[in-house]
C-alpha cells in the first residue's frame, strides 16, 4: 500500500485551515526535542500503537506524521492503518524538508504551551522578581510566601528554601488555606520560567489581592546564582479548603469564563458529540491525582490542570478537536479553560463536572500480537552458548547503569538493523507491549524467532545473576531516546540550564505571524 505525502507548504496551509489535524512527530525522544515542527505532537515509534488511541481517539481523523525522512513515518503510517486509522499521510521529506521550505524547527519539549508562557509575559507583563533580590527578602526578613506551581514529585526532588508545594491550577482554590494575610507577597517559582510566569498570571487574572510575582528563571536561576537548593521537602497546600470561601472562589471563575468566553456545556450535549464521526473529543479531569483516584468519570483521563496548560501535547494530540474540562467544586477547570481558549483551543467546561452523570466510552487499544517468553535460566545458558541475541529496549540511560551481561541497547525503529544477522532473539524489557510492538518489525523482516525475558530485569537478578553497568555505552550520538539539555540540567549542569534558559526565551522569537495568530493571549474568543 503506498503512502500518501503532503509538501511542507501545503502541510503549513492545512495547520492553518481550523480544521482538525494530528500532526504526530514518530520519532523518539531525543530526536524530537533536537528540533521539530512547532504544532507537531511527540509520539514515538516505539510506542506507536500503545500511545496513540487517548492523543487521537477518533480514527477517521486526518493524521500527517513526520520524522527525518528516514523511512520511519512510512512505517508508523502502516502500523496506523494496519489498526484502523483511515487519513493518514506522510510529511514528504520529513523534518528536512520543512526546514529547507524555510519554515522553523524548534528544539526541546512541549513547546506551544512554552512559548505561550513567554507570550504571557509579554502581552500581561507579568510582574517578576530575579533571585537575588528573593535572597534578599529572606535576609531582610520581608512578609513573603513562596510557592512552587509544579507537581509534588518535581518539588519533592529539589526547591527553593522554604517553599510550598502546589501546583499552578490549584492555586486559585488553594492560596487562601496558605497565604492569610491579604498583604502577603505572593513568589511562584517552578524549574525554569513559564509554570513561574503562568502561576502568578493565574492569581492575578482570577483576582488575587496580594502583590503577586513570578520567581524569574526558577530553581535554575537559584543555582546559577551560587544558592544552595532545599532537596526533600514535603511541604504542600492543604487538601481542605474552607467551604465559606468558594462561592467567592466560584464567582471569581465565572468572570474568567465571562471574559474569555469559554462555554459551558452540560452532560448530554457531550453524550451527542460522543457521536460525532467528524469531531474528536477529549474529556479531561483536571483535579489532583487523589481526587481522580478517589472517582471521576467513567472513561474520562486525568490531565492535572496546571500540567495540562504547560504539556497540553500530552493530552490532546488533534490540533482543533473539543476539549471538555471537569472538576468538582467549579474553580479549577474554568481557570484551567480560560487558558487554554488563549492557546487556541477549542475549550468547554462540563456542567456539574464529575458529578454530572457523563459517561465516555473508552476507546479500544490496539491488539498487539503476542510474544513467547523464556526465563533467565535459559537466556543464561543461551548467552553462555552463543545462540541467541539479547537485545534491552528500556531507556538508554538505564541501558548505562545496568544490563545483562552479553546484551545490546537497542530501540525499535534500529531493532531491526541491529538484529540483522541475528536467528534467534531475545528482548528484554519489563514493558510487554514495547517488546511485542518491536517483534512485529523483526517478525516482518525474517526474524522469526522472537523471545521475551519473563519478568524481565528483575527476574534476571532473582535468580542470583548479576549486571553490568556501561557508563559509556550505547554511546551519547545513539541515544535517540534522551534529550541531553533538558534532562541535565536537572543533574547540576550549568551549561544545561543556561541553555535551557536561553531556549525559553528565544521562542519568541521563531515565531512567524501565522503561527503567532493562532494564540489568543489576552484576547477574549
Amino acid at each position: 500500500m503506498t503512502t500518501r505525502t503532503v509538501s511542507p507548504r501545503d502541510l503549513k496551509n492545512l495547520l492553518h485551515d481550523g480544521a482538525e489535524i494530528a500532526l504526530l512527530d514518530v520519532r523518539e525522544e531525543g530526536q524530537f526535542g533536537e528540533g521539530h515542527l512547532l504544532f507537531a505532537t511527540p509520539l514515538p515509534y516505539s510506542k506507536l500503537e500503545t500511545s496513540i488511541t487517548p492523543l487521537v481517539p477518533r480514527k477517521s481523523a486526518r493524521i500527517v506524521l513526520c520524522d527525518d525522512g528516514d523511512g520511519v513515518a512510512q512505517k508508523a503510517a502502516a502500523r496506523l492503518n494496519a489498526i484502523g486509522y483511515s487519513d493518514v499521510s506522510v510529511l514528504a521529506g520529513g523534518n528536512a524538508a520543512w526546514a529547507a521550505a524555510g519554515y522553523a524547527i524548534f528544539k526541546g519539549v512541549n513547546v506551544p504551551s512554552k512559548l505561550f508562557g513567554e507570550l504571557v509575559e509579554h502581552v500581561y507583563g507579568t510582574p517578576h522578581i530575579t533571585v537575588t533580590q528573593l535572597a534578599e527578602m529572606k535576609k531582610a526578613n520581608e512578609d513573603f510566601v513562596i510557592v512552587d506551581g509544579r507537581p509534588y514529585a518535581e518539588y519533592n526532588k529539589m526547591n527553593i528554601p522554604g517553599g510550598i508545594c502546589c501546583p499552578n491550577a490549584e492555586l486559585p482554590l488553594r492560596i487562601r488555606e496558605i497565604v492569610k494575610n491579604p498583604k502577603t507577597k505572593i513568589i511562584v517559582n517552578c524549574a525554569g520560567r513559564t509554570r513561574s510566569i503562568m502561576g502568578a498570571q493565574t492569581l492575578l487574572n482570577f483576582g488575587i489581592e496580594n502583590p503577586v510575582y513570578a520567581l524569574e528563571n526558577g530553581t535554575q536561576g537559584w543555582v546559577l546564582a551560587d544558592f544552595e537548593l532545599e532537596r526533600g521537602a514535603t511541604r504542600k497546600y492543604p487538601e481542605k479548603i474552607n467551604p465559606e470561601a468558594l462561592p467567592a472562589q466560584q464567582a471569581n471563575a465565572q468572570k474568567l469564563l465571562a471574559r474569555f468566553k469559554v462555554p459551558t456545556v452540560g452532560a448530554r450535549q457531550v453524550e451527542s458529540w460522543l457521536g460525532d464521526a467528524n469531531r474528536s473529543l477529549s474529556v479531561l479531569d483536571v483535579r489532583t491525582h487523589e481526587e481522580f483516584a478517589a472517582g471521576t468519570i467513567p472513561g474520562a483521563l486525568h490531565a492535572p490542570g496546571g500540567q495540562l496548560v504547560q504539556a497540553t501535547d500530552a493530552w490532546v494530540g488533534v490540533r482543533n478537536a473539543r476539549i471538555v474540562l471537569a472538576d468538582s467544586e467549579g474553580v479549577r477547570a474554568p481557570v484551567v479553560a480560560a487558558w487554554l481558549k488563549q492557546l487556541g483551543c477549542d475549550v468547554y467546561v462540563l456542567e456539574g463536572g464529575v458529578n454530572s452523570g457523563l459517561k465516555v466510552p473508552v476507546p479500544a487499544k490496539a491488539v498487539l500480537p503476542g510474544i513467547d517468553k523464556i526465563s533467565a535460566a535459559d537466556l543464561k545458558q543461551r548467552l553462555a552458548a552463543g545462540t541467541c541475541s539479547a537485545f534491552y529496549l528500556g531507556p538508554s540511560m538505564n541501558y548505562r547503569k545496568q544490563h545483562v551481561p552479553g546484551s545490546r541497547w537497542s530501540i525499535r525503529p534500529r531493532i531491526v538493523a541491529d538484529a540483522a544477522i541475528a536467528k534467534n532473539v531475545v528482548l528484554i524489557t519489563r514493558d510487554t507491549e514495547v517488546a511485542q510492538a518491536a517483534a512485529i518489525d523483526l517478525r516482518e523482516a525474517g526474524i522469526t524467532n522472537v523471545k521475551l525475558l519473563e519478568g524481565g530485569l528483575a527476574a534476571w537478578t532473582n535468580a542470583g545473576y548479576s549486571l553490568e553497568a556501561s557508563p559509556a555505552t550505547p554511546p551519547d550520538s545513539a541515544c535517540i531516546d534522551y534529550l541531553f539539555f533538558v534532562h541535565d540540567r536537572h543533574l547540576g549542569n550549568r551549561d544545561a540550564m543556561r541553555q535551557y534558559l536561553a531556549w525559553e526565551t528565544g521562542l519568541i522569537a521563531q515565531l512567524d505571524d501565522q503561527d503567532k495568530a493562532s494564540f489568543k493571549v489576552g484576547v477574549p474568543a
